[in-house]
């Protein structure tokens, strides 16, 4: 009989999902993996469909980023019933970038990561049910691909991101994804979140923006607000005492989290 229990226990074990996986994601257009981690609820069900948040790291950071910043997700996730992806991306700015094939994070994160996780999870599986935010770079990337993708995230943030880049074409790498500003300064233009707007007219996304006073970053935030302001879009933005810090943006994520909630309970 103790056999039988242990035998069942362990098969229940191996059929049960982890709170946190850890996957190599393929991507067709970099012909190669990116490691990923996937918080799940603990009472995750296979027949439910949870919607999802996407979390992106900052420069210098990868896919295990966010569990070090909020060790409280899996947590959350089971609270919330929701799922988080935490993609590598490297240091890609959340770009395809123009001068290194290797680097095309914009297609794996809004169409490979996303049909991945849609095919192999219990997701709502259309913009309805997907958010996408990050810190610091990964606040760029969580305003750049939603703004661009809005067929695909019904809601993206930013914390403490980089907003605009033109500010800084010396730092963080960004000239080996762009080409170096003084060559290339419409490229930069381009692709920077700040001048994404224009997309955004006919659109209905949930936007949603932290920068904290201290922070490097607070200027171009600020000015993103203003012209968010001054064409009308709904926003939300939040500014409080603090710098460019995993503690601000560990304390930031959960106002986030709200928002992005009440985006997925109206949109049911």
């Amino acid at each position: 009989m103790k056999q039988i229990l242990t035998l069942t226990f362990l098969l229940f074990a191996l059929c049960a999902p982890a709170k946190i996986v850890k996957k190599n994601v393929p991507s067709h257009k970099m012909n190669r993996s990116i490691p990923c981690v996937i918080i799940l609820p603990d009472n995750y069900d296979k027949k439910a469909a949870y919607p999802v948040i996407y979390l992106l790291h900052g420069y210098g950071g990868d896919q295990n980023s966010w569990i070090t910043i909020k060790p409280a997700l899996n947590d959350i996730a089971t609270r919330d019933s929701l799922i988080f992806v935490c993609p590598d991306g490297e240091s890609s700015w959340y770009w395809d970038s123009p001068t290194d094939p290797q680097s095309q994070f914009e297609t794996f994160v809004s169409q490979e990561l996303t049909t991945y996780i849609d095919k192999h999870y219990a997701t709502r599986d259309n913009r309805k049910g997907r958010a996408i935010t990050g810190f610091s770079m990964g606040g760029h990337g969580g305003l750049w691909l939603s703004m661009r993708h809005p067929d695909i995230f019904g809601a993206g943030g930013s914390i403490s991101g980089g907003v605009d880049i033109r500010p800084f074409p010396e730092n963080w790498k960004m000239k080996e994804q762009l080409g170096s500003y003084d060559e290339y300064p419409e490229r930069w233009n381009e692709y920077t979140v700040i001048n994404q707007l224009d997309s955004l007219s006919d659109k209905q996304l949930h936007i949603v923006i932290d920068c904290g006073y201290g922070d490097f970053f607070y200027k171009v935030n600020q000015q993103l607000h203003n012209e968010l302001l001054k064409r009308g879009i709904p926003h939300d933005y939040y500014n409080h005492p603090g710098r460019h810090t995993i503690e601000y943006c560990g304390n930031a994520i959960d106002y986030q989290i709200v928002f992005f909630n009440k985006y997925f309970d109206s949109s049911k």
